[in-house]
């Protein structure tokens, strides 16, 4: 059966997360939907990463077999077709090989962290920042950053409700910087994240630039491998999936 990967943006708002669920509408069963519409065949779309419930997505990558070979661009202008008016778009579709797979072929996910840091609140930004009206150390939040790279028992910063059998991860780099007078943004790469780990190592980051936490006190909390040791957790609305890398 032919195989397309398919390259997708969406707002997380408007989703109760990436997985068909019962509770709402998942952005896996948007596009089950439109691929349903479009051939009149029910298909699986398995995605790179399964986003929570608010998480969006510029880079998300997912695979759907079909069973007559499609142009590509056909395919991506009716999955948008048929998606609306649901927000998520297909960017590109490209044809794979048979064994590849969209989750466990991926080597790297990469995502975005965006904070607000003024005082006013935000209205073009809403749902798509953490809006933090305390001025926030940047700088101090990279270097407090430095000491999660590597691999690690992330169990300070995986969430209660997480069914990975391990809290070992390795994340490949976390980088903070400040864009301008108002935004800060978290970059993070691994291979595999826990269950919410981005959004409570955020959390933390974000007491270390308002001086409740030194620095150091990241790297002990990571040590100490309790989750009730760490900050908060961000909200879902700053964290965006910007690439899956094959």
């Amino acid at each position: 059966m032919p195989r397309y990967k398919l390259t997708l943006e969406y707002d997380g708002g408007g989703f109760v997360g990436w997985q068909r669920q019962d509770n709402g509408l998942g952005v896996q069963q948007a596009l089950e939907d439109a691929v349903l519409a479009f051939t009149g065949e029910r298909a699986l779309v398995e995605g790179a990463g399964r986003t929570d419930t608010g998480v969006h997505a510029s880079g998300q990558v997912a695979h759907v077999d079909f069973t007559r070979q499609w142009e590509p661009d056909t395919v991506r202008d009716a999955l948008n077709y048929h998606a609306k008016p649901h927000p998520v778009v297909v960017l590109s579709v490209d044809p794979v090989a048979e064994d590849f797979h969209a989750r466990f072929s991926a080597i790297q996910r990469a995502y975005a962290y965006r904070i607000l840091n003024r005082r006013p609140p935000p209205a073009l930004l809403a749902g798509q920042c953490w809006w933090v009206p305390q001025p926030l150390d940047a700088a101090a939040m990279h270097q407090a950053a430095q000491c999660l790279p590597g691999k690690h028992d992330f169990s300070t910063f995986r969430a209660a409700g997480c069914q990975a059998d391990s809290p070992v991860r390795t994340l490949d780099s976390i980088e903070v910087t400040r864009d301008g007078d108002e935004e800060i943004w978290v970059r993070v790469r691994a291979r595999s994240f826990l269950y919410r780990q981005v959004r409570n190592i955020v959390g933390s980051l974000k007491l270390v630039g308002e001086g409740r936490w030194a620095p150091t006190d990241v790297k002990e909390a990571l040590e100490v491998r309790d989750r009730k040791r760490g900050g908060p957790t961000a909200p879902a609305g700053g964290l965006t999936l910007t690439e899956v890398v094959y």
